[in-house]
């Protein structure tokens, strides 16, 4: 069975676990007249996104990135796991840091109005939208196997002194590879992927202390600077919009 599935006059959002190792397909149906716009929180990972005859890529967030309107009501979307978007792209994650850039701008004008044509005319386009993310995954070459071990380091707890120990990397040449692969230095990584396991214990009805113990936070005020920082809203603002849909554990769950 496909993800997780809420059905709402409001919103519906499905997600399931890609053909393409890490990453995750999901789509998304919105009320244009719903009003409320949720913000994407960072989470570390990149999307290729589809919506109504068009084609975008939306890059690392540093932030919360609100999304605008009239941008349509049925969206969908390949999430790529940290460090894996580049090579599948052909560009590194820098230049798409905290935007969100049509696919024409990234393969060329001639290839995103072929590739938009193919997805629109599919009897299944979500389907249609992976199938492509999974040509150019298999036309590029492998991410790099170190960060993919930082990545589950830090998503593990770790620090960033022992992850780049643990791949035998010097501060420099992890900073270095890491603005390619995530868009911003481990440190931020780091971060964001705190947040995201302070968030999961939110959603999971921890208490908001607990859950900043649980992620690695200092205390409770640390995790509330973070989410000030990182995603522009309270804890309690954020529990109130989890909780008035389906639970939302990454940022893409929060796109359009």
């Amino acid at each position: 069975m496909r993800g997780q599935l809420r059905d709402s006059l409001v919103r519906v959002y499905e997600e399931w676990a890609s053909r393409l190792e890490g990453a995750v397909v999901w789509t998304r149906t919105v009320d244009r007249y719903a009003g409320a716009v949720h913000p994407v929180l960072p989470d570390g990972c990149m999307d290729l996104l589809w919506f109504e005859g068009r084609l975008l890529v939306a890059g690392p967030d540093t932030h919360a990135h609100t999304p605008g309107s009239g941008l349509g009501t049925r969206w969908a979307g390949v999430r790529f796991a940290p460090g894996t978007a580049p090579a599948i792209l052909g560009v590194p994650a820098y230049e798409l840091r905290d935007r969100r850039v049509e696919l024409a701008d990234v393969w060329g004008g001639a290839e995103a109005r072929r590739l938009t044509a193919r997805i629109d005319a599919a009897p299944d386009p979500v389907a249609e939208l992976e199938a492509v993310a999974l040509g150019r995954a298999d036309a590029a070459l492998p991410p790099d196997p170190l960060l993919g071990e930082v990545v589950r380091r830090l998503e593990a707890g770790g620090t960033v002194a022992g992850a780049a120990y643990a791949v035998g990397l010097g501060a420099r040449q992890l900073h270095r590879r890491s603005l390619d692969a995530f868009g911003y230095g481990p440190k931020t990584l780091a971060r964001v992927l705190r947040l995201q396991r302070a968030l999961t214990f939110v959603r999971e009805g921890a208490p908001y202390a607990e859950a900043a113990l649980g992620a690695g936070c200092a205390d409770q005020a640390h995790l509330a600077r973070e989410m000030r920082d990182l995603a522009g809203i309270t804890l309690g603002a954020y529990s109130a919009l989890a909780n008035s849909e389906t639970p939302q554990p990454s940022g893409s769950r929060t796109t359009a």
